[in-house]
């Protein structure tokens, strides 16, 4: 699979193979990458800009080391710059996070990524490979169905009552719920009753098509403006534009 990169960059240590779909069904690209804890920004780009392009395909496997101990999975949160740029690029490409236990020194460093949910399964840890201090990562690719059939639920939002949604969360003691508690347990807290109150009163309904990954909000203004902050964020890490015209722009 040929992943384009700028002329003048080194090639990151990845590898991506083309699984070929029989009739009917889409190829799955699967990845491997490895990323050094020391990595250079310009090296964490062109590995964005590749994982960017891969994930325009049907179905996604990207898995490795990527360094990134510090990285909280449970809150999607980071400490360090360069790991929140890596959640960034996660979560531009819509892509999901599938390893739940440490990996490797009590944390996770080993990740598998996915563009579809359901694609990867029965994933297991089977313990290190000899001196290594790495759990190994066993887990299986479930062949996508035929595209013809592939479906999503999304929320119907033309027909939800927001009149009772509001009723409801206007009816909760927001006060007496949250006091003395944390930013995370607030939120929590706000989350539940907001699952809760959407699903009284957002029906669903089931959505098919090549687009069907994406989220059921993303529109074609919303693409273009994703876009637009990509290249705004590429220009400036080769100094075309000013920091403060870049925050501008996002």
């Amino acid at each position: 699979m040929d992943l384009c990169l700028v002329m003048d960059e080194e090639a990151t240590e990845s590898l991506w193979v083309r699984i070929k779909g029989r009739a009917g069904t889409g190829d799955i690209i699967v990845g491997v990458c490895y990323r050094p804890p020391d990595q250079e920004d310009r090296m964490d780009e062109a590995l964005y800009r590749q994982i960017g392009a891969a994930s325009h395909s049907q179905a996604l496997v990207l898995t490795g080391d990527f360094n990134h101990p510090n990285i909280c999975w449970r809150d999607n949160t980071a400490g360090h710059k360069q790991s929140r740029r890596f959640l960034e690029c996660i979560d531009d490409n819509f892509l999901l996070q599938v390893v739940e236990e440490p990996t490797g020194r009590g944390v996770m460093l080993d990740l598998v990524l996915t563009n579809k949910q359901g694609l990867v399964g029965n994933m297991k840890l089977k313990g290190s490979l000899g001196c290594s201090d790495h759990e190994m990562v066993e887990f299986k690719i479930l062949r996508a169905a035929r595209r013809a059939h592939s479906k999503l639920t999304i929320l119907d939002f033309r027909r939800a009552d927001f009149g009772l949604f509001r009723d409801l969360l206007g009816g909760v003691p927001w006060d007496t719920a949250l006091e003395g508690r944390g930013a995370q347990e607030s939120w929590l807290i706000l989350k539940d009753h907001l699952l809760q109150a959407q699903e009284r009163c957002i029906p669903t309904k089931r959505k098919s098509g090549k687009n069907a990954r994406r989220p059921a909000w993303m529109n074609k203004e919303l693409l273009d403006k994703l876009k637009h902050k990509k290249e705004a964020y590429r220009e400036w890490k080769q100094g075309q534009v000013a920091w403060e015209e870049y925050r501008e722009i996002v």
